[in-house]
């Protein structure tokens, strides 16, 4: 590598107001897709909600326009346009400089989301054009600005005055650089989920959306009175409920909080967080203090009505989530976030706060709601045996040897131990797995004989599918483990074969039991199918053999309806192969198992 021949004074760069921001828009928004393309509208709509939050706007309009611009518009009290001390009106102030903005001034707002105070400034540097008109002091203000740059001249220092109003609130419209960004097109979409979420956050605010890109304008408003008890119920819209909605809510430290609770009869959990109308996906500290303290009251109970006896271990924290879908939406006066795009919670005091809210409150909605306690311990008793069941066979699989199925009549084991050049065929009965052990190359081909068709996973509970002593054989000769609602044991780089290869037999039965293998590897080893290593074979179901001419395999009834018809006048004799195990050795090489 070539070395730079001078290193002094002249190599530090600073890049003056926006310019970071355009040479590394990554850092403030997320990235550069489509996802950060609509992080720009996200950022401006959490500013018009923390005029919400502030008791000021109540609507919010949010357009994509035709142009692939959007207008987002709301009825705060509009940004402050007097001059600032740094000798500008300060709205320019806000719109291109970083960290400038009112979020930083405790006596503007109580709790905000965009408390860096740089959205709107790096929504401006990532536009090709921003227009901006603010309603308030009974005037209406104007600005714009070109790549983050103001283009419009001041009057007198002050902002060009459009007219006289006596609305207030600030309509921000801005067009994405395709300069910056791989596409420019906002997704509908998620844009309205978004927005819908801000809604159930928000039970006062209604938001209206509107789409003018299409030939039929797409008109929605969202307002959501029930708050996050709506979002739970909309979450769960289609799955079979245990409870209804459990409502949490309480202050503390200057710490509002508010929780949502439902469970359904589904194995999963679905546990997420928000601060001051961020979503968190990577959770954060006010998920840790809910789900501390709700395992420890859960716990607390399960001893308390005897579900638990003396002897018996605690319920874990998965087991008591087994089936919950919760909400827990925080507002907090000074949030700290991990990154920019406020992806995870860190205030340690947002945890302690939380799990003193739910350690008071929950206790006082389960004493008047025995049925709902006695439903969630019931989840969670469900999901310990199951986990316990999952346990045991972890076990059991790593005390046995690598190849512990090679002598006990099970799996015919291939010679070679290479991986990428190894291949199993899932093979079903005794005759066919007899014929496909004789057909094989043993060098790399391994054979595994199934009983029949296997458990259809999708109806059956985990500790029964684990229990299926051929879905086990299975786990254990594939070598890597498999995935389920405990945490994701699976892993592909123990995987000793590089084709799974499912060889059933050419009828209905033999799809049947392909599918039922299929749903068992989706379902439980889902990178098998992702990663490309898992296949079918195809049999042929009938042989041709002419009284004059070569011999020739058809695979379904359809070819054979077409050779019937392109052969009208000749004699043939038809073998039907009613299982693989009905083929010859050299058959099945010939017509499956080769290569």
């Amino acid at each position: 590598m070539a070395k730079k021949e001078v290193y002094d004074a002249s190599s530090i760069q600073v890049l003056e107001g926006l310019e970071a921001v355009r040479m590394r828009p990554g850092m403030y928004i997320g990235s550069t897709s489509r996802k950060g393309l609509n992080h720009l509208i996200y950022e401006i709509v959490d500013n018009a909600v923390d005029e919400h939050l502030a008791g000021y706007c109540m609507n919010i309009r949010v357009t994509l326009e035709k142009n692939g611009s959007c207008t987002v518009s709301d009825d705060g009290r509009g940004v402050p346009v007097g001059i600032h001390e740094k000798g500008m009106p300060a709205e320019r102030l806000v719109y291109t400089t970083l960290h400038a903005g009112g979020k930083f001034d405790n006596d503007a707002y109580k709790t905000s989301g965009g408390l860096h105070g740089v959205g709107s400034s790096v929504v401006n540097a990532l536009s090709t054009e921003m227009d901006v008109i603010i309603k308030r002091d009974g005037a209406i203000h104007h600005d714009h600005f070109r790549r983050g740059v103001p283009d419009l001249e001041l009057v007198d220092g002050r902002l060009p005055v459009l007219g006289k109003t006596k609305e207030t609130g600030t309509t921000v419209n801005f067009i994405p650089d395709p300069e910056i960004f791989d596409v420019t097109r906002f997704s509908a979409t998620e844009v309205k989920s978004r927005l819908h979420e801000t809604a159930y956050l928000n039970p006062e605010l209604t938001i209206y959306f509107r789409d003018l890109r299409k030939d039929e304008a797409e008109e929605l408003v969202f307002r959501e009175k029930d708050g996050i008890i709506g979002f739970v119920r909309d979450i769960n819209k289609n799955e079979e409920t245990v409870t209804e909605p459990i409502f949490i809510s309480g202050e503390d430290e200057g710490i509002d909080v508010q929780i949502a609770i439902q469970y359904v009869n589904e194995f999963h959990e679905n546990v997420m967080g928000y601060c001051n109308n961020i979503y968190n996906a990577d959770g954060g500290t006010h998920l840790t203090g809910f789900k501390t303290a709700f395992t420890q009251v859960m716990n607390s109970y399960a001893r308390e009505i005897g579900v638990l006896k003396e002897k018996d271990q605690n319920f874990t924290g998965p087991d008591i989530r087994n089936g919950m879908t919760a909400v827990i939406s925080i507002k907090h006066p000074d949030p700290r976030f991990e990154g920019q795009t406020k992806t995870k919670l860190d205030n340690p005091d947002a945890a302690r706060v939380v799990a003193k809210i739910v350690a008071d409150e929950a206790p006082h909605f389960f004493d008047r709601n025995l049925e709902t306690l006695k439903n969630i311990l019931s989840c969670a008793e469900k999901s310990a045996k199951i986990r316990k069941s999952a346990e045991k066979v972890k076990s059991n699989l790593l005390t046995k040897q690598k190849f512990a199925f090679d002598t006990n009549g099970q799996l015919a084991n291939c010679i070679l131990r290479d991986a990428s050049k190894c291949e199993i065929f899932i093979v079903e009965g005794d005759s066919a797995g007899g014929s496909a052990k004789t057909a094989r190359d043993r060098n790399y081909q391994a054979i595994l004989p199934i009983r029949g068709k296997i458990l259809n996973v999708e109806k059956a509970s985990i500790d029964k599918v684990l229990a299926n002593a051929e879905i086990k054989t299975m786990i254990t000769s594939f070598g890597c483990g498999f995935s389920e609602g405990f945490g994701n044991d699976f892993d592909i780089t123990k995987l000793r074969y590089d084709k799974i290869i499912i060889m059933a037999d050419a009828d209905v039965d033999g799809a049947h039991i392909g599918t039922l293998l299929l749903t068992l590897f989706y379902r439980y080893m889902p990178e098998l199918i992702y990663e490309g290593h898992v296949y079918v074979a195809m049999p042929p179901l009938y042989k041709v053999i002419p009284a004059k001419g070569e011999e020739e395999y058809l695979y379904d009834d359809k070819a054979l309806e077409q050779y019937r018809k392109r052969h009208k006048d000749k004699k043939f004799t038809l073998q039907r192969y009613k299982g693989l195990g009905e083929m010859d050795p050299e058959q099945l090489w010939e017509t499956t198992l080769n290569p």
